[in-house]
């Protein structure tokens, strides 16, 4: 509990009020504002998911050397290498904070071009060249953001031969199986995925190489809904589940009730850790969204082919 308290004083979210070592209210609120500042479920509860955001936000680039490993190396250092290799043009992939095979690649490259021994660990030396860089030389856009827009840019504005993914932890068959159904006859192939667990729904995504995922899911609490994308706790964002939560929320709005807030950032396992394009559905209340689950599932192949449209558009 003192780690707890002394992990989020660290980093700016005050637990003082409470005796060391108790988890009273002023902890409960402190880990609250952290999971509202780090997009993660506000649930006031230090659960696993939030202690590991809690230690990898406390990781800045320089602190320790960074290289591929099994597992693989998680923190806010290996997301600020990611934006910043990303930002002069190396490919690192999305800044998730995940040290994986494109962001090995992507240093290998940079310590290559800039005449560092090419040694894949981003140590002193390599910490220091892109110290030399410095911010300014950063481009507003990254790579990936580039190779994000152009996956549908250059493909058909339909859903002829595109990958979708549905995923669910159970309870919603009779959605996912009608959305299903109309994405198939719009020319999608599409694979409904059910796993009580976020990262797996990733996983299996990933393997498929699909070209969205939306992962849908009863609101826990409350009795509005949510719609959310994904954005690293470095600043980068998916633009391109950006633009489809814009579109989900607009066509949900008009069905169910929703949040206030419009979308959310978050960096929950299922959006972190997908590939692809991805957003994440928390639909309430019950009774109405089994009164509108054939307008919910009729609607979505007309939100995705708007969605690769704006992007053929240039928007």
């Amino acid at each position: 509990m003192r780690d707890l308290q002394h992990r989020l004083s660290a980093l700016g979210f005050d637990a003082s009020a409470d005796e060391p070592g108790v988890f009273g209210t002023a902890t409960a609120s402190a880990v609250r504002a952290f999971q509202d500042h780090r997009g993660l479920p506000l649930t006031g509860a230090c659960d696993a998911t939030t202690w590991e955001a809690l230690v990898e936000a406390g990781w800045r680039l320089g602190d320790r050397p960074l290289y591929r490993t099994m597992p693989m190396l998680r923190g806010d250092d290996v997301a600020d290498l990611q934006r910043r290799l990303g930002a002069i043009g190396f490919d690192a992939g999305r800044v998730d904070g995940i040290f994986g095979p494109r962001t090995d690649r992507a240093l290998t490259d940079f310590q290559r071009n800039y005449g560092l021994v090419a040694d894949s660990i981003c140590g002193p030396a390599t910490v220091g060249a892109l110290a030399r860089l410095g911010d300014r030389h950063l481009a507003p856009a990254s790579v990936v953001d580039v190779r994000e827009r152009e996956r549908f840019r250059c493909g058909p504005r339909t859903l002829d031969g595109r990958i979708v993914v549905l995923a669910h932890a159970g309870g919603l068959d009779a959605l996912t199986t009608s959305a299903a159904r109309h994405l198939r006859t719009a020319g999608a192939t599409v694979q409904v995925v059910e796993h009580p667990d976020g990262s797996q729904q990733a996983a299996q995504a990933n393997d498929l190489d699909a070209d969205v995922f939306l992962s849908v899911a009863m609101a826990a609490s409350g009795d509005r809904c949510r719609v959310a994308y994904y954005r690293a706790p470095a600043g980068w964002e998916s633009q391109a589940g950006r633009r489809l939560a814009e579109l989900l929320h607009e066509a949900i709005a008009g069905r169910l009730p929703c949040d206030d807030r419009g979308i959310t950032p978050m960096t929950i396992p299922v959006l972190r850790e997908t590939r692809m394009a991805a957003v994440a559905l928390e639909l309430a209340p019950a009774t109405e969204v089994v009164a509108h689950t054939g307008d919910l599932a009729a609607a979505l192949p007309h939100v995705l082919e708007e969605w690769l449209k704006s992007f053929s558009d240039g928007s």
